[in-house]
């Protein structure tokens, strides 16, 4: 199974996303875990390597499984780790390896095209509390089958 991390940094009413080229989706940066790194190096690396940024003190803001099914049967799935920091180091690249990079107003978020699954990751990240757990299905093609979150966890209106 896949390990991947990533970190939603907001600041002054902000986040930093970036839009992947392959489908032009809006993703909070981040990627695969190397072997031997905790789940928290992973993110603050990934992080470093796509913006230029060094994340200050990100915490734990959501665990998560992807499952990608075709026909019914499971023919992906791995794990996905979000940390959510409100200040950072550094310079941001002027361009990412992994994309473009942009500060966008959290409240225009929503209007963002990424995946179904992220809209609700990022949502918790700009406006849940604690750590939301929660399982995400896929087709082949990324089109949303179904989900669920620990109602406990879900974001708040």
């Amino acid at each position: 199974m896949q390990r991947v991390t990533n970190c939603a940094v907001i600041k002054d009413g902000q986040i930093l996303l970036l839009q992947k080229p392959s489908r032009g989706w809006w993703v909070a940066p981040g990627g695969k875990m190397e072997s031997g790194e905790s789940i928290k190096e992973s993110a603050t690396r990934e992080f470093r390597e796509e913006t230029g940024l060094s994340v200050i003190h990100p915490e734990l803001n959501g665990v998560y499984t992807i499952v990608i099914e075709e026909n019914g049967e499971t023919v992906s799935e791995w794990m996905l780790f979000t940390f959510k920091a409100v200040d950072y180091s550094g310079s941001l690249l002027s361009q990412s390896p992994e994309g473009e990079l942009k500060w966008w107003d959290c409240k225009e978020v929503a209007t963002l095209i990424m995946a179904e699954g992220d809209q609700s990751i990022i949502g918790h990240a700009l406006n849940g509390t604690g750590i939301q757990y929660g399982t995400f299905y896929y087709t082949p093609d990324y089109k949303l089958l179904r989900s669920r979150l620990d109602p406990s966890q879900a974001p708040k209106s």
